[in-house]
């Protein structure tokens, strides 16, 4: 008998006012002198500011160099500014680049090794300052996820540290705290959701738990990403949106990701396109791929996103989700194609080689790829 697991944040807290719960949260995990990990453009527009309105008078400092994609450099920055701020607990602010960068820190910050000792699956010894997630993005789900991303320039490679000591201690997840995102972000963030919730769903290692929140993530985000996208203080859609992220980060956290995920890899490490923006160019074509191996499920995605299905057949409703992903991808203005990004077409078969070895997300995919399948579909996607 197969045995699912299944992990989140310890503590989760959603609604307009949950981050009005953060000087308790603050109090019940005992930090007087929290470091709140962020970026520039969110301290600018005043969102952090929300935050440091719910302090409770404690001493705090702010990190702000988190830059998209970040970079195994910035979490050697951060974790400096922890240690000599004598900080005694993380809050990360932002997409999934801050939080993954908090969560980050949370594990190196008392790892007596390098950086790099910590990447790949369960290689962090020991839980480490408690952390707390405010996302500001409908998207990566990564404030109830045990997983970081970095990217090693020098590898011009996504690396990921795994680890259930990376778990969030506490999610605030408030649509408020959205308002800001602008609309570029709020396309690919929403659109990142969604390969979240149909990787997880189309995983090998899906259960009845993650398919049921993957599910409702497809029919929430088909039915909100294009009103969010069209009016950005639409807060019933913002609300939704933020709801939906949040439960393809439950399904994926605990079902995992497959080939659209381990493909957007290279683009994002060679090539610094958004890893929204990398999901959202690959995965109607490894859908497309993906398709003959679980039409079954590519019927139900396609329903989730209201299509019309019934009298087709499986091949033809699942076809027909394949369509639906990309008519949305194209209504929030994805751009169509790598070589819109500069990607040179001689670089796809190195890429194809990198995400043939990325076997941590390639085990999950539901349909069994090799370096000249992953070309194949690179090309397609040209």
């Amino acid at each position: 008998m197969t045995i699912a697991a299944f992990k989140i944040a310890n503590k989760l807290l959603t609604g307009r006012a949950a981050v009005e719960q953060l000087d308790a949260e603050l109090t019940r995990l005992n930090i007087h002198n929290p470091l709140i990990v962020t970026d520039a453009i969110l301290v600018q527009s005043g969102t952090v500011d929300q935050v440091l309105g719910q302090l409770g008078g404690r001493r705090y400092g702010v990190f702000d160099q988190v830059k998209p994609e970040p970079e195994i450099a910035i979490v050697e920055d951060c974790t400096q500014a922890y240690r000599q701020g004598g900080h005694d607990g993380l809050i990360g602010v932002g997409g999934g680049s801050a939080i993954d960068i908090a969560k980050s820190v949370a594990a190196y910050a008392g790892h007596e090794g390098k950086l790099e000792e910590l990447f790949g699956v369960d290689q962090v010894k020991r839980k480490g300052p408690p952390l707390i997630a405010i996302p500001t993005t409908a998207g990566t789900g990564s404030e109830v996820t045990n997983v970081a991303i970095l990217s090693d320039k020098q590898a011009q490679l996504k690396k990921g540290i795994v680890s259930d000591y990376l778990l969030p201690d506490v999610a605030l997840v408030s649509p408020l705290m959205t308002l800001t995102c602008p609309r570029g972000v709020t396309a690919a963030s929403g659109v990142d959701a969604l390969v979240h919730a149909i990787e997880s769903y189309l995983s090998l290692n899906a259960s009845p738990i993650t398919d049921s929140l993957a599910i409702g993530a497809i029919k929430l985000i088909a039915k909100s990403l294009p009103k969010a996208y069209a009016n950005p203080n639409d807060i019933q859609a913002r609300e939704d949106m933020a709801t939906a992220s949040l439960m393809a980060g439950m399904a994926f956290g605990n079902a995992g990701v497959g080939a659209v995920h381990a493909l957007a890899y290279p683009l994002g490490g060679r090539f610094n396109i958004a890893h929204g923006v990398s999901n959202a160019l690959l995965l109607p074509y490894v859908m497309a791929w993906n398709k003959l191996a679980c039409v079954e499920r590519f019927r139900d995605i396609a329903e989730a996103m209201g299509e019309p299905v019934a009298g087709l057949s499986d091949l033809d409703a699942a076809e027909r989700a394949v369509q639906a992903m990309a008519a949305l991808c194209a209504a929030v203005e994805i751009p169509k194609g790598m070589r819109a990004f500069g990607v040179p077409e001689d670089a796809i078969p190195q890429m194809a080689e990198e995400a043939s070895k990325i076997d941590r997300l390639m085990r999950n995919n539901p349909r069994k790829f090799n370096a000249r399948d992953i070309e194949q579909i690179y090309r397609a996607a040209y």
